[in-house]
C-alpha cells in the first residue's frame, strides 16, 4: 500500500517498493495455500470440521467483496439519478460515446453464462467421479474465462472516453476494470484447480478447493450481469 501510494504520487522508489510488495504478498499467498493444499491431499488435516470452515470462509469473503462492489454501483447510479450541471444535468454525460450493449457486452454476457454453465457441469462431473468429463469441462470454462478477458480488452482498446474523463469514465473504468481484475483471479483460481484435478487430487466427497473456485467464479458471473443491465444498457442508454 505505501508502494501504490508513493508511486500514483511519482515519489522516489515508488516503483520499486510497489513491485517489491507485490511481489511479497504474491509469494506469501502462493506459499499459503501450497501448504494448505499439502495438509488437505497429502497429510489428511482437513476433516469434515475444518472443511466446513473454510467453506465459511469463502463464503464470508464473497459476501465482502459483494459489499465492495456495492460501492461502485452505488457510487454510479448516484452520479446518475442526479447529474450535475457540470455534466449537463443529463446522463450519460455530454460529449460521452457509450459502448452499445448489444456488441461486445452482450457477447461478453454470453461467454460469462456459457462459462457459469461448464463449471457446474465440472463440478456434478466431480461428485459423480467422472474424471475425464471433469478436466473437459474445467478446461472449457478456462478457454471461455480467456476469450472474455479478450474481448474485455478489446472493448477497452476502442473505447471513445477514458477514465479521466468525469464520473462517467471512472466509475465505469472502476467498476468495470476491477471486475475484469476479478476474472483474472478466477482464471488463476480455476487453472490451478485443473492442474489439481489432473493430479487426482480432487474425490467425490472433498474437493473443497474447486467448490470455492466455482463459488467464485458464479459471484463474478452475478456481479457482470449486473454491470451489464445497470453501466451498459441503462446506464448508457
Amino acid at each position: 500500500a505505501i508502494g501504490a501510494v508513493m508511486y500514483f504520487h511519482s515519489h522516489r522508489g515508488g516503483e520499486v517498493m510497489l513491485f517489491a510488495g507485490l511481489l511479497a504478498t504474491t509469494l506469501s499467498m502462493a506459499i499459503w495455500w501450497r501448504d494448505v493444499v499439502r495438509e488437505s491431499t497429502f497429510e489428511g488435516h482437513h476433516t469434515v470440521v475444518v472443511q466446513e470452515g473454510l467453506r465459511n470462509g469463502v463464503i464470508l469473503f464473497i459476501v465482502s467483496e459483494v459489499m465492495f462492489f456495492f460501492a461502485f454501483f452505488w457510487a454510479f447510479f448516484s452520479a446518475s439519478f442526479c447529474p450535475t450541471i457540470e455534466i449537463g444535468a443529463i446522463w450519460p454525460p455530454k460529449g460521452i460515446e457509450c459502448f452499445s450493449p448489444w456488441e461486445v457486452p452482450a457477447l461478453n454476457t454470453m461467454i460469462l453464462l456459457l462459462s457459469g454453465a461448464s463449471v457446474t457441469w465440472c463440478h456434478h462431473a466431480i461428485v459423480a467421479g467422472k474424471h475425464s468429463n471433469a478436466v473437459i469441462s474445467l478446461a472449457l470454462t478456462i478457454v471461455l474465462a480467456a476469450i472474455f478477458t479478450g474481448f474485455q480488452l478489446f472493448e477497452y482498446s476502442s473505447a471513445q472516453f477514458s477514465i479521466s474523463d468525469g464520473i462517467y469514465g471512472s466509475t465505469f473504468y472502476m467498476a468495470t476494470g476491477f471486475h475484469g481484475f476479478h476474472v483474472f483471479i478466477g482464471t488463476t483460481f480455476l487453472a490451478v484447480c485443473l492442474a489439481r484435478l489432473l493430479s487426482f487430487h480432487f474425490t467425490t466427497d472433498h474437493h473443497v478447493g474447486f467448490e470455492a473456485a466455482a463459488w467464485y467464479w458464479h459471484f463474478v458471473d452475478v456481479v457482470w450481469l449486473f454491470l451489464f443491465v445497470a453501466v451498459y444498457w441503462w446506464g448508457g442508454a
